[in-house]
């Protein structure tokens, strides 16, 4: 299996963001076009995906024991001195 690379795996909750803000901006300078409607629907869900990786991202890194002591020997915990 192939993994993301870190620049781009950390950038992915903007990028969701933002394209969904961008595809609400067009539903809105264009809502005359019979494309409006179904433009804001991927938008709005572009958003909230940006916001659900961000903040499950952010819970998992604030309580996961596993990520905050990546690198660390085995045994040996961020709670303990070095």
């Amino acid at each position: 299996m192939r993994h993301l690379t870190e620049p781009v795996y950390e950038s992915l909750p903007a990028v969701y963001s933002l394209g969904g803000a961008l595809l609400l901006w067009l539903s809105y300078y264009f809502r005359q076009s019979w494309w409006s409607t179904p433009c804001a629907l991927v938008g709005l869900l572009g958003l909230i995906a940006g916001l659900m990786v961000w903040m499950r991202r952010r819970e998992y890194r604030a309580s996961g024991e596993d990520y905050v002591n990546r690198g660390r020997p085995a045994g040996e915990s961020a709670d303990e001195p070095p």
